[in-house]
């Protein structure tokens, strides 16, 4: 019976990677980053690939290890951030930004994963998002109606995607705001790896404490458990007395 684990991000990768492909990346800040499949990543130096993800990391972290080696042709985003690499390389005319709105983003990769080729949203409608996208007016329960703008579905041929928890099968299981885009992002590949925590027996996961069905992920490594970073700490002045 074939197995869907793997000794190292690097293994797991092996094959997959090729020039002009397409990656999806979980991740929201530095939280529910799949951080040594993005190094392995880096490190296959496939070149032209295009990157969808919430942002494209921040600096000596995340995707940004993927951008300042020089891979990446476009990304697909909804938030750019303090990245000057991106910023850059952006100004310069080397490389190309779609922005989304988050939660059309979301909704993007949503339908991607669903096999749902393209829908209607009334965000962005009248603004520079929706240059070039069809616009339609839908009616309301009320008889009044709204203009809504089409966007399209997206898909990755390869999701890298980290989770808390998982069994043999891959089943998964996000903590917290880690389960921000990873639950999207690993439907919307065509194959889905997934960086892991905690691997568990099969059946020791509670069915309904599922986020990600294993149908959906292909490949397993167990993370090296790589520090996890504070974009920006923020502390306030203790007051005397106060206990610690």
């Amino acid at each position: 019976m074939s197995t869907k684990l793997y000794a190292s991000a690097a293994q797991a990768l092996a094959g997959l990677c090729r020039d002009g492909m397409t990656v999806a990346a979980g991740g929201f800040g530095l939280c529910g980053v799949p951080l040594d499949l993005i190094v392995a990543l880096r490190d296959s130096q496939a070149r032209n690939l295009t990157v969808i993800g919430n942002n494209v990391g921040c600096d000596e972290h995340g995707m940004w290890l993927v951008l300042a080696n020089g891979q990446i042709r476009k990304v697909i985003l909804s938030y750019a951030g303090d990245n000057k690499i991106l910023e850059r390389a952006f100004m310069n005319q080397e490389i190309e930004i779609e922005f989304n709105p988050q939660g059309t983003l979301a909704e993007r990769l949503r339908a991607g994963g669903a096999g749902i080729p393209a829908f209607f949203t009334r965000t962005g409608y009248g603004t520079l998002i929706a240059e070039g996208k069809e616009a339609r007016q839908f009616a309301n329960p009320d008889g009044s109606s709204d203009w809504y703008i089409m966007e399209t579905g997206l898909t990755a041929d390869v999701s890298l995607v980290k989770a808390w928890k998982a069994d043999a099968a891959g089943n998964l299981v996000y903590r917290k705001t880690a389960r921000n885009f990873n639950p999207m992002i690993a439907a919307a590949g065509r194959i889905t790896i997934a960086e892991v925590e905690e691997l568990v027996p099969v059946g020791e996961i509670d069915p309904d404490q599922v986020h990600t069905p294993g149908i959906f992920v292909d490949r397993i490594v167990v993370s090296t458990r790589q520090p996890k970073h504070i974009e920006r700490p923020t502390t306030r002045p203790r007051t005397a007395g106060e206990p610690v």
